[in-house]
């Protein structure tokens, strides 16, 4: 982006008069002053931490203008200060005042699975054919996605953003910012159910996503899910499906999954497609990435190639050659029932000349339900496919101890949340050359960090 300090007090409406800063240009936003690039405009957001506290900080690291919540005093003098009445929603009304200026087509993605998998094919197949940007790491919330958008390039086409949700309400916000010409929703599963309840009410604030969808919008979900079928019955916009099922615009007639890859083939297309990835439950993310690819006529040889060579976003169900030359799958982003029985079914069919170890951590926001859907997972462990087993976090408990019918003891580990260091002491004494490590939790409980000791020298 390029702005000058001038046209960003006139777009959110700066209460004070900057008029004598009108030569200075902004290349970027920020509301970390530690991550400042040159030509920053930093915005301190109110939170736990007051990032106004960190203004002369942001200036230290190189800050050309800061947003400055009025309520507060003591602002910086002689310096490019623009004043509102709220640093986050100036953040966000910015953003779309830079999207409506630069006017990319927009591709909005959510789901209790997948959205980011999804987001990255989507963007590797637009890519083949538009200048595209897309969300970065897990800038996907009512913070993340106005930076995502700010950080535009003049010249692009194509914006594919992924929308997260925790709380009823948050997808319309986001929906009508970036009113989007393409709304998806990849799945409906447990996340978050904590603070919904039901899969009913996760469903009705996914739909949320289509809340600002453009009147010649496209909605693009999973057919294979009841509450979604119901729900979108109800709207006005044209609507495509996929699925495993045939009665889906998209779907796949035949999957074959392997250690680093999955091939298959669609319903649509003669060729077969591959994905860099295992299991068979990324290939609706891909169906749903070949959606947005067929609307806008991309062709079908440049959707095999983008799928094939598609880049996944870092601890997104990725192999990792360990300091023992193991091989980790690694999933520590992010857990729930769902994810979590979706990738123990692929890594308990891995190929692997050595053992497969299962490292567990808790799944949280779960709620009441915590607790049965902790044991649930018990089903997605065989002893003759996954022969040890690590589970860390106040509610693995759970399925430690109805798992000790189905394991010996030493094959069966359990530790408290922050026990850390004696799982890696334990897991890494046991592993040898050619087994397989699955590491899968919520980022809270932090298996990043076991990830890193087991593959940093």
């Amino acid at each position: 982006m390029k702005m000058s300090v001038a046209e960003i007090a006139r777009a959110v409406s700066a209460q004070n008069d900057v008029s004598e800063y009108d030569d200075i240009d902004i290349t970027n936003v920020s509301f970390d002053s530690r991550k400042l690039e040159p030509g920053s405009l930093f915005v301190p957001l109110v939170s736990e931490n007051d990032g106004h506290d960190y203004v002369a900080d942001a200036i230290e690291n190189g800050a050309k203008a800061v947003l400055w919540q009025s309520d507060h005093f003591n602002e910086p003098s002689d310096f490019p200060v623009l004043k509102v009445d709220n640093t986050l929603s100036a953040l966000q009304i910015l953003s779309q005042y830079y999207l409506a200026k630069i006017n990319p087509r927009v591709v909005a993605v959510t789901g209790s699975n997948g959205k980011t998998t999804t987001k990255d094919m989507i963007a590797s197949i637009l890519s083949t054919q538009f200048n595209v940007t897309k969300t970065h790491d897990n800038f996907n919330n009512e913070i993340g996605v106005p930076i995502t958008i700010l950080s535009m390039e003049p010249n692009t086409e194509m914006l594919v953003i992924e929308m997260g949700m925790d709380r009823p309400g948050q997808l319309d916000l986001l929906s009508h910012l970036v009113e989007p010409d393409i709304a998806i929703i990849t799945m409906i599963g447990e996340a978050h159910i904590e603070f919904f309840g039901t899969r009913d009410k996760i469903a009705d604030a996914k739909m949320e996503i289509t809340h600002g969808l453009k009147e010649d919008g496209v909605f693009i979900y999973n057919g294979d899910e009841p509450l979604l079928v119901d729900r979108a019955k109800k709207l006005p916009f044209k609507q495509l499906t996929f699925g495993n099922k045939d009665n889906n615009d998209l779907y796949s007639t035949s999957i074959d999954s392997e250690e680093n890859k999955t091939k298959f083939t669609v319903n649509e297309w003669e060729d077969q497609f591959t994905i860099p990835i295992m299991g068979s439950y990324n290939v609706n993310n891909a169906l749903a990435a070949l959606s947005v690819g067929k609307l806008y006529r991309i062709h079908e040889s440049y959707m095999i190639q983008s799928l094939k060579d598609f880049t996944i976003t870092d601890n997104r169900t990725e192999w990792i050659k360990g300091l023992k030359h193991e091989m980790i799958l690694s999933d520590v982003y992010n857990s729930n029932p769902t994810a979590a029985k979706l990738v123990l079914k692929a890594f308990s069919k891995s190929e692997t000349k050595g053992r497969r170890i299962a490292v567990l951590g808790d799944m949280l926001e779960l709620g009441d339900k915590s607790r049965e859907m902790h044991e649930s997972l018990y089903d997605s462990l065989n002893p003759n496919e996954i022969q040890s087993v690590y589970l860390i976090g106040n509610d693995m408990k759970y399925l430690a101890e109805k798992l000790k019918g189905k394991y010996e003891l030493q094959s069966l580990h359990y530790f408290l949340p922050d026990q850390l260091d004696e799982l890696f002491g334990q897991l890494n004494a046991e592993i040898y050359e050619d087994d397989e490590v699955l590491l899968k939790a919520s980022h809270g409980i932090h298996l990043e960090k076991v990830l890193n000791k087991l593959t940093e020298d």
